[in-house]
């Protein structure tokens, strides 16, 4: 289990992990990055896996050869759509005695308040909109499940979200993955992508916070 350094040291930097995991497993690298993007929303208890900056970099390494960009592309979105598939099921399933509990080890009930309330406020659209904040983006399908979303409605906002997601990330990797600057700053980028990636989870949080202030309180009784 990496240290907190050395996780940061491997999500600033994910590109020089990937290249050697190209070069000595091939192929199977893009299983690998099913089982990664799967898993951050898939198993509810992976939020902190670097899905944007990782993806960025694949689309950057397919721009010079190393990856089939549309292999990435199908087996990407594959995974998150299918991560988020199996999240709403375990909400769904298990949600409700989650959410009941006030001390869950599994779960950090702030993230799943705050999915909620994302859920609550935007309703299926969440679905999409979360997709592209860090852990907000792991909570949300398992607050819809909890929610009891139609399935047919979130697996078309579910489908959308996914692919605009695995797209956008991608083809920015594989378009400006190339530049110089990008090649010799990458822990900038990696850094930019997800501060600009928390900035609409932080701005909904500060309002929120500042309606929850100005609600007038009950009266005593």
């Amino acid at each position: 289990m990496p240290s907190a350094a050395g996780f940061i040291e491997i999500v600033l930097h994910v590109d020089r992990y990937l290249v050697p995991l190209i070069q000595q497993y091939g192929a199977v690298t893009y299983l690998f990055m099913f089982i990664l993007i799967f898993s951050e929303t898939g198993l509810v208890v992976t939020p902190f896996l670097p899905g944007d900056s990782v993806i960025f970099a694949l689309g950057a390494l397919a721009s010079v050869g190393r990856l089939d960009i549309v292999a990435l592309a199908l087996v990407l979105a594959s995974a998150a759509v299918l991560g988020n598939v199996v999240n709403y099921a375990i909400g769904a399933k298990v949600g409700p005695a989650v959410f009941a509990s006030e001390r869950s080890r599994l779960f950090k009930r702030e993230y799943l308040l705050r999915a909620h309330e994302f859920y609550e406020r935007y309703g299926a659209v969440t679905v999409v909109v979360a997709r592209f904040m860090p852990i907000i983006r792991t909570f949300v399908p398992f607050v819809a499940g909890i929610g009891r979303m139609s399935y047919p409605r979130f697996f078309l906002f579910n489908f959308i979200g996914s692919v605009a997601w695995v797209a956008l990330f991608l083809s920015a990797g594989y378009f400006f993955g190339g530049l110089g600057f990008v090649r010799d700053h990458f822990s900038l980028v990696a850094l930019a992508i997800i501060v600009i990636s928390l900035v609409p989870a932080a701005v909904t949080a500060i309002r929120a916070r500042r309606a929850s202030r100005r609600s007038p309180e009950p009266p005593a009784r």
